[in-house]
């Protein structure tokens, strides 16, 4: 049986290009997101976050009817649940949000519905997903009991995508489908096949949750190793950036490259989800978290070395994304450095993010002032690179000569 209409639940950096590319593939696809603002900026064909090319889907499947946003679940045949999944203190994953997805799409459900979660979860959590849903409908069965022969089909598809790349690999990237039950991960394949050219390979649940973490733990471990390699760097004097591409000269060695720390949604989280799972045996792990979060920090005292140069020290900080050319500040590091030094009271901070059209609050109540690339340059004496933005990477070099430059993403 195919599918015609699919509800995705959470319209933001995975769940809206999810729902722009189910619906231009013809099916009529409805989201659902709390938040009412971003409901009507899609309804209007519109996007509420920055993506290459997905406001020209979005308008375009918006105008055939085949995307429309609401705030509250209707029936569908299958539910992509694409909500966040953050830490709670002590870096314990927090399921709030799953939770109240399934509470939210449990009166709405029918026998021979598929459930999907893509949320990236700690291992269990899909389990946890379905049995909230057998709690709030016990008029149908679920995997958990009666396996292949449930009414509800539930499974685990975490995103791999890149941010800025995200309508290509959605459709071109291979998925992992784990289902609770072998009919659960074909009925899920079957969805994905309408949309995916990348090969959609079959686990269960528990082994799809644990993929995407040791994919992003993964990515982790190896930036911790570049970043604690810039620190060395910079003990010993010597140019980490030349160091790195000599040593990736070897034919097996590819070193990444380091910056003011980790950020996003995913690397910056999910390594935590293994370390809460088993403390004791997640060793690397934990200390690559570790070495990572503590970079901001190391940044943060070049910043202050560098603005006691000055009477009048003017410090502009050239990006807030987590990562280039995107407007997503989640976890983002920089945003953490500028957020600190504005704290500080020592100087006057400038904010240079061409991305975003204003300052998160608590950089506006820290009088951190957002301006363009030029402004900074004129106003500012120390200059910290934090993300290497497209406009900063073909910025005349030269106007950088007479500043003071904190260089975290090797640009300069």
């Amino acid at each position: 049986m195919s599918f015609k209409k699919v509800s995705v639940i959470g319209l933001g950096y995975i769940g809206l290009p999810t729902a722009a590319v189910l619906a231009s593939r013809g099916l009529e696809v409805v989201g659902v997101d709390v938040n009412q603002q971003a409901v009507d900026t899609i309804n209007e064909g519109r996007i509420h976050i920055v993506e290459p090319d997905l406001d020209i889907v979005v308008r375009g499947v918006v105008t055939t009817g085949n995307l429309r946003a609401t705030t509250i679940p209707e029936p569908a045949e299958a539910f992509m649940i694409a909500v966040p999944t953050p830490f709670k203190e002590g870096n314990a994953p927090d399921l709030k949000y799953i939770e109240a997805a399934a509470k939210a799409i449990a009166p709405v459900l029918e026998k021979g519905n598929l459930v999907i979660l893509e949320s990236t979860s700690p291992v269990g959590a899909t389990e946890k997903l379905s049995a909230w849903l057998k709690q709030a409908r016990p008029d149908l069965s679920f995997p958990q009991d009666l396996g292949d022969n449930a009414d509800i089909k539930v499974a685990h598809c975490p995103e791999r995508v890149l941010p800025g790349y995200v309508l290509q690999e959605l459709v071109s990237n291979d998925r992992v489908i784990g289902g609770m039950s072998k009919a659960c991960s074909l009925r899920a394949v079957e969805l994905y096949e309408t949309f995916v050219r990348g090969e959609c390979v079959i686990t269960n649940a528990r082994t799809a949750e644990m993929a995407k973490l040791t994919e992003n733990s993964f990515r982790d471990v190896n930036i911790a190793f570049a970043n604690e390699l810039s620190v060395i760097s910079d003990k010993l004097k010597i140019n980490v950036w030349e160091l790195i591409k000599l040593a990736n000269r070897h034919p097996r060695v590819n070193i990444l490259s380091p910056g003011p720390g980790v950020g996003g949604h995913c690397i910056a989280v999910d390594p935590w989800f293994i370390v809460d799972s088993c403390p004791d045996e997640a060793n690397i792990i934990r200390q690559a978290r570790l070495t990572n979060d503590a970079k901001p920090f190391y940044v943060i005292d070049q910043i202050i070395q560098a603005a006691d140069q000055f009477k009048k020290p003017v410090i502009a900080c050239f990006g807030l994304a987590f990562k280039a050319d995107i407007d997503d500040l989640r976890e983002s590091p920089a945003l953490q450095i500028v957020e600190h030094l504005a704290g500080l009271g020592i100087a006057d901070i400038l904010a240079v993010e061409p991305n975003i059209k204003e300052l998160p609050n608590k950089l506006i109540q820290k009088n951190v002032e957002l301006v363009t690339l030029e402004t900074a340059l004129e106003k500012a004496n120390v200059i910290v690179v934090l993300v290497d933005h497209k406009q900063f990477k073909a910025a005349d070099k030269s106007q950088f000569a007479k500043k003071v430059i904190i260089d975290t993403r090797g640009i300069v």
